[in-house]
């Protein structure tokens, strides 16, 4: 076991669990962590709303619901041990009229199967004693639900990943996976040229680059990466007391995302957002961010046709939301009444890897796919966060009971 040489692309929370989660499990490993930005967390792990999902919505015994409801106990435990700020604000999800109180229903089914503590649907005067200025004609209330700085996490994980041995490589790009025989051919680049080193195992979590890093290692091309833009407003800070805790709208299953909620941060910032508008590329955070090749490959996708002939209603909506403040502000202030354009700025964005299949559906749960030597983690949506140690457990656990050695 000492002698085994695993690499870890992907420096965000799962990439870095893993990394640890590896370590845990066979502390004589040589585990190389290869992430192409300077820092960790540089993408959707710094970049989301900090929420640490109790596991409301997940279809019971999917394996989203069971590792969800299992990352939070640990991740609770992990914040606790490391005096990381985590803070149960608890979450309402308000119902505007009489059909969506009925999906409320379901969700508290689903809520209660998956063991969420403390979930109940309250009535508008509960709702008013716990959000004075959130109007709903019901609303289902989690108390358990927290957030935190998933960076944070991210970070006090590395440290624990580096004690134990692991080697982190910033500013390594992946750009090539080969297998010869019973080793695998990392080839990165850095600013100082190309380096190919070898190892007997190499887990690949590269969120946004997930299907990139797959076919490298040779699967096949699907389910495909879209890249999603999520963009926030920030509540001034004299308005954010129009909210105690997190404020969610009712899913709509004619629809693919959520819509515009309100969040509160541990720094403080309250945001309303986000919206879901095609990315210009794959880490484009503002409109200004073009790439051609990331479009030329959008382009020809008839995964991404497929999903658009779906949803071009929704499409035009969200990218409304996002040319128009208004039109944002608005989105939220069905729930927030009080809430007026001048209460908010700009606020950070963030890009969602939406996975698709080739009929152009949502891939709703995790995606893990085996080739040879090399695991990718294909798909690894919300609540991936909050689930990260669990996702960890679950990648080791699963490549041990294969019974190929670390």
């Amino acid at each position: 076991m000492a002698d085994t040489r695993i690499a870890v692309i992907g420096g965000g929370i799962v990439g870095i669990a893993i990394a640890r989660e590896i370590l845990t499990r066979h502390p004589g490993a040589e585990v190389t962590v290869y992430e192409k930005e300077d820092r960790l967390a540089a993408h959707q792990t710094g970049r989301n709303s900090g929420v640490v999902h109790a596991g409301l919505y997940y279809q019971p015994g999917s394996v989203k619901a069971r590792l969800c409801r299992r990352g939070v106990g640990l991740l609770e435990e992990f914040c606790t041990e490391r005096s990381i700020p985590r803070i149960a604000c608890g979450k309402v999800l308000v119902a505007l009229d009489e059909v969506e109180r009925t999906r409320l229903r379901d969700i508290e089914e689903r809520a209660l199967a998956n063991g969420v503590p403390g979930i109940r649907t309250i009535g508008p005067g509960e709702l008013r004693e716990l959000e004075p200025h959130v109007r709903g004609v019901a609303a289902l209330h989690s108390p358990s639900t927290s957030i935190v700085d998933f960076a944070q996490v991210t970070q006090a994980l590395a440290v624990d990943a580096t004690a134990a041995g692991a080697k982190v490589l910033l500013g390594h790009e992946v750009t090539g996976l080969r297998s010869v025989g019973a080793e695998v051919v990392v080839t990165s680049c850095t600013d100082g040229g190309t380096a190919a080193t070898t190892f007997d195992r190499v887990v690949a979590c590269g969120g946004l680059q997930s299907d990139r890093l797959a076919e490298m290692a040779g699967d096949g091309p699907d389910p495909v990466i879209m890249p999603f833009r999520g963009e926030y407003y920030a509540i001034k800070p004299e308005r954010r007391g129009l909210v105690n805790g997190l404020v969610y709208p009712v899913p709509d299953p004619r629809y693919p995302f959520l819509g515009v909620h309100v969040t509160p941060r541990v720094d403080g910032q309250v945001l309303i957002g986000p919206n879901a508008v095609l990315a210009l590329a794959r880490e484009g955070y503002n409109w200004r961010t073009v790439s051609v090749p990331d479009l030329f490959g959008i382009a020809r996708t008839p995964a991404f046709w497929q999903f658009a002939c779906q949803h071009w209603r929704t499409g035009i909506r969200e990218m409304y939301g996002s040319l128009s403040k208004h039109r944002f502000v608005e989105a939220a202030r069905a729930y927030v009444p009080d809430l007026q354009d001048d209460d908010v700025v700009p606020g950070p964005s963030g890009i969602r890897a939406q996975a698709l299949d080739a009929d152009g559906g949502l891939v709703d749960d995790f995606r893990i796919s085996f080739r040879d030597r090399i695991v990718v983690l294909r798909n690894a949506p919300s609540p991936a966060a909050t689930s990260a140690l669990a996702i960890a457990e679950h990648v080791v656990a699963t490549i041990d009971a294969a019974e190929v050695e670390l």
